[in-house]
């Protein structure tokens, strides 16, 4: 009872600040080909519904969103575009390991690892997205993609995934459109897209990548106003490269 009221007043508060940080809908996307963005993950739950998207960044892990912890992730599936053609072998159970700073997605820190269950072989289907080396200088304006599966803006659910280009808005410009509205954007984030712009996601995408120039830059966080009907406000990634020491660590024990 006590973790469904906790729920109930989350997201209602998500509610109220025009936040949503749920679901998986690409604005404008195109299908990505067979032969790209190998390493997407379809996270979801004991009844095998996706509920959020993720990324693989080594054999044995897959970054994610931390607020998707509360949909109860219990398996991811890579391998495969379309969630309509998924075998048993595809899936992998995960173990949760959520940044120890995350406490709600509009505090920041909205970053998990999941450790699969077994080593993913890369193949043709399953590659692993290459992580930065260190901070990311974006361009304002500069082009990146993010990619996921779920509703488009008028409502159809699709079972292949999407992708779009999405441009950079720069940081201290997106910290002044928020404010605007009375929300402040908490520290390491990224902003792109949903600004100036019809592409972006919608009601988060939720841990999908940002991916710039190749490599993963940012994972989907948030927006705001569910209609998705672009451009209104800069979307919100978690900044990737702010917690490259945190992943690093986990992946050296190989463990959380």
């Amino acid at each position: 009872m006590k973790h469904a009221l906790h729920r109930i007043l989350l997201l209602q508060l998500l509610t109220t600040l025009g936040l949503h940080a749920l679901g998986s809908e690409i604005i404008n996307g195109k299908k990505v080909p067979d032969n790209k963005m190998q390493f997407m993950a379809s996270v979801q739950n004991n009844q095998n519904v996706h509920i959020c998207g993720g990324f693989l960044i080594n054999e044995v892990f897959v970054v994610t969103a931390a607020h998707c912890d509360r949909s109860n992730p219990t398996s991811v599936v890579l391998g495969t575009h379309n969630l309509k053609k998924v075998d048993e072998k595809m899936r992998y159970g995960v173990k949760r390991c959520k940044h120890p700073s995350y406490k709600k997605v509009e505090e920041g820190a909205d970053i998990m690892l999941l450790k699969l269950s077994r080593k993913a072989r890369q193949n043709k289907r399953i590659k692993p997205i290459p992580l930065p080396k260190a901070e990311i200088k974006f361009k304002n304006e500069q082009k990146c993609q993010v990619a996921g599966w779920g509703s488009t803006s008028d409502g159809k659910s699709v079972d292949e995934l999407l992708m779009v280009v999405v441009p950079i808005v720069d940081l201290e410009a997106c910290k002044r459109i928020w404010e605007r509205r009375n929300f402040t954007l908490p520290e390491n984030i990224t902003c792109a897209g949903g600004y100036r712009t019809k592409n972006g996601f919608c009601e988060g995408d939720s841990g999908g990548p940002l991916v710039c120039n190749g490599r993963a830059a940012g994972v989907v966080s948030y927006n705001w106003n569910n209609n998705c009907q672009y451009p209104n406000m800069p979307n919100v990634y978690t900044d990737l490269p702010k917690y490259l020491p945190w992943i690093r660590k986990i992946l050296k024990k190989n463990n959380c």
